[in-house]
C-alpha cells in the first residue's frame, strides 16, 4: 500500500535477490490460475512484468528464496519455470532491442 508498481518491483527485486534495480518499463500483465484437486480456482496471480537494469548490489537470495543465478536464455530450459514464463521472456527476447530504451 502506498507505492507505485515500479517502486514495489524494485523493492520485491531487492528484498529477493539483493539487487538494487531501476525497474524502468513496463513489458506486460502475465495470469495465473491454478485450480485445486478438485479443478476448482484456488489461486489467481496477476503478475505485473517489468523490465529491470541492475544498478547495484550482490546476488544473494533474501529469506523467502532459495537461491539466485545469472542465467543464459539456453540455461533457462534448465530451470523449473512456472508454466507461462519461457513464453513471456521469449517475447521479452524478441522485443528486445526496443526494451533497452527509456521511453
Amino acid at each position: 500500500m502506498g507505492e507505485t508498481l515500479k517502486q514495489a518491483t524494485e523493492r520485491e527485486v531487492l528484498e529477493e535477490t539483493g539487487l538494487v534495480v531501476d525497474a524502468f518499463r513496463y513489458f506486460t500483465i502475465f495470469e495465473r490460475i491454478v485450480p485445486d484437486r478438485l479443478n476448482r480456482f484456488e489461486y489467481h496471480y496477476v503478475l505485473v512484468d517489468y523490465v529491470c537494469r541492475v544498478l547495484g548490489g550482490d546476488a544473494e537470495p533474501g529469506s523467502d528464496v532459495s537461491r539466485v543465478a545469472w542465467a543464459s536464455k539456453i540455461e533457462l530450459c534448465s530451470y523449473h519455470l512456472t508454466e507461462g514464463t519461457m513464453g513471456v521472456i521469449e517475447r521479452a527476447y524478441q522485443l528486445g532491442a526496443h526494451l533497452d530504451r527509456q521511453p
